[in-house]
């Protein structure tokens, strides 16, 4: 499994210039994972998202002046508990000044973040009310919490053109650069954010939260041990 994500990884970094190990592979992952729950967060909670920020600021606009569907509750909160997890990561790196191992510790609590989701999501839950206001604020407190974990440790590590969470400049130098290295990456990543949207829709569309989630847990163990390891 390591020599197909150090592969995987060097292919990113045309000619040799992978210096970032496995990270690179394991951050397309996380990207995938990013179109997924945004996915279910905006498909199934108040038109919100748990990655994008910008998205959420935009919508807040919309909200206060009356823009349907939209809930004005729903984007502070998920900025809020984005804000939690980017600071919380902030204040653990100065206890853990290794980038490695930072980023081991905030993927697996990510994790834990989505495992404690799950339950809240259960069709179960419908006997108190899924879609209640309650049930989807402890949705995306959790899962907004856990974008900002990994968006935090993420721009710490500063691999280039790998951000997992926001695709604006990609699209931006895929457009203005001459074609180079980084535009395999960009691609991919790219790509990586679509397909998990796509993904993620069709499972929430198709099944449920819960669907939708489950790879979201499995990825972000994969890469949590693989980071360790």
């Amino acid at each position: 499994m390591r020599g197909v994500l150090r592969r995987a990884a060097d292919g990113l970094f045309p000619g040799g210039t992978n210096e970032h190990g496995l990270l690179p592979a394991l951050l397309v992952l996380l990207t995938f994972v990013t179109g997924v729950v945004d996915a279910v967060s905006y498909l199934g909670l108040n038109h919100v998202f748990v990655a994008n920020m910008t998205g959420n600021v935009v919508f807040l606009g919309f909200a206060l002046v009356g823009g349907a569907n939209l809930s004005a509750w729903a984007s502070l909160l998920a900025l809020g508990t984005f804000m939690a997890g980017a600071w919380s990561v902030g204040r653990l790196a100065r206890r853990v000044p290794r980038a490695g191992r930072l980023f081991v510790l905030v993927t697996a609590a990510h994790t834990v973040l989505v495992v404690a989701a799950l339950p809240v999501a259960l069709p179960v839950a419908l006997s108190v009310g899924h879609r209640s206001t309650a049930a989807q604020a402890v949705l995306i407190a959790l899962l907004g919490c856990g974008m900002g974990l990994q968006n935090a440790v993420v721009r710490r590590l500063a691999v280039p053109d790998l951000t997992t969470t926001v695709l604006t400049l990609t699209v931006t130098g895929l457009a203005a650069d001459a074609p180079g290295a980084a535009t395999v990456r960009r691609v991919v990543s790219f790509a990586a954010m679509f397909t998990g949207a796509l993904c993620g829709a069709a499972l929430y569309l198709g099944a449920g939260t819960v669907a939708a989630l489950v790879p979201v847990l499995v990825l972000l163990t994969a890469v949590t041990a693989a980071a360790r390891s």
